[in-house]
């Protein structure tokens, strides 16, 4: 069984869910994939212990603290690809942002591959399930496009915005996957 709660943000109306004890997806309403990788309905249920973690940590977040992200204990539902991808996104520092195309090579080590296509990573990272907290509104295009956020490209530049992040060399395209 999952369950949810709401959370109002700074970049709108947040649904979380969990399996009752850990935190499986937090999307940004009107998300792409919203709920995806929840197969069952979720029942309403604010008061589950990780629902309070994760409000205190979304606080504290909005707040300009920097909340770790190993505090919130996180059970994101993918593929074994998948999992690694979000748990590189989990190593970007606060306000900072990398590329498709570093995570891609991280990936490449991490299958002993000589190369990993940068477009696999990105529809691992578009589907991550907990947005923000696993933070892949930190990645974009290799010529500093701010495009592949499931949240929105507005969103992201947002949440980049509020960690500080030096959008100076970075541009929203012309078209691309997050408009």
């Amino acid at each position: 069984m999952f369950y949810s709660t709401q959370y109002s943000s700074p970049v709108g109306n947040l649904t979380l869910a969990s399996d009752s004890e850990r935190l499986v997806g937090l999307w940004i309403q009107n998300q792409k994939y919203f709920g995806g990788t929840v197969a069952k309905n979720m029942t309403e249920n604010s008061n589950l212990p990780i629902f309070t973690a994760t409000k205190n940590w979304l606080d504290k977040y909005f707040s300009g603290q920097k909340p770790a992200i190993a505090n919130l204990p996180l059970a994101p539902n993918g593929s074994a690809f998948r999992k690694a991808v979000w748990d590189i996104l989990c190593e970007i520092p606060y306000g900072e942002v990398t590329t498709y195309g570093e995570i891609a090579k991280k990936m490449a080590v991490w299958r002993n591959q000589e190369h990993m296509s940068a477009q696999a990573v990105g529809g691992a990272v578009g589907h991550n399930p907990i947005s923000i907290i696993i933070p892949c509104h930190r990645v974009v295009g290799s010529n500093g496009s701010l495009t592949g956020y499931a949240g929105g490209v507005d969103q992201k530049i947002r949440l980049l915005e509020h960690e500080g992040a030096d959008l100076s060399k970075l541009f929203i395209p012309a078209k691309g996957t997050a408009l």
